[in-house]
């Protein structure tokens, strides 16, 4: 299986969200952070708003932020999202021309392979993916002063959990 460039450039594009969570994110900004084309992250910034995933403000200081805490954006949400509108067989789509169709046992077990990946994905949320990950941070903070107030709130969560073992 084979994510597509728009599904990656999605999480890409939520992650910069998330790590920037008091900030109204531009396109210009994420597509330099991620080293898209901002043609294409125009596209994934589209369907991202459409599917509840954003928040886009229009106008000269618009821009995007996320729809709701990034504890609640489940990857496999994000992927099915950006992912099932595309066959992953031809058999899955209504096109079918495979001379198989009716008769191949396959599809049962691709569509099940397929669901136990998303399902794989559900439990997996956007603030897992950024909470108290310096190293992501770094790459798409956009503001100095907001790496440094993470890392050390980051520091102090951990002292926590230490502190409480």
């Amino acid at each position: 299986m084979r994510l597509t460039t728009r599904t990656n450039l999605a999480l890409r594009t939520l992650m910069v969200c998330a790590v920037n969570p008091e900030t109204i994110v531009r396109k210009a900004d994420v597509a330099m952070a991620i080293n898209a084309s901002e043609n294409h992250l125009a596209q994934v910034v589209n369907k991202l708003g459409q599917a509840g995933f954003i928040t886009t403000l229009r106008g000269r200081h618009g821009g995007f932020t996320l729809a709701r805490p990034a504890t609640e954006i489940s990857v496999g949400a994000v992927f099915r999202a950006f992912e099932a509108e595309l066959p992953f067989i031809e058999c899955f789509s209504t096109d079918n021309t495979c001379p198989l169709k009716g008769v191949c046992r396959m599809s049962g077990h691709l569509a099940r392979a397929i669901e136990a990946f998303y399902a794989s994905l559900d439990p997996v949320m956007l603030g897992d993916l950024v909470a108290c990950n310096d190293g992501l941070e770094a790459i798409l903070s956009l503001e100095e002063g907001a790496r440094l107030s993470q890392a050390a709130r980051c520091a102090q969560e951990q002292k926590a959990k230490e502190d409480a073992a």
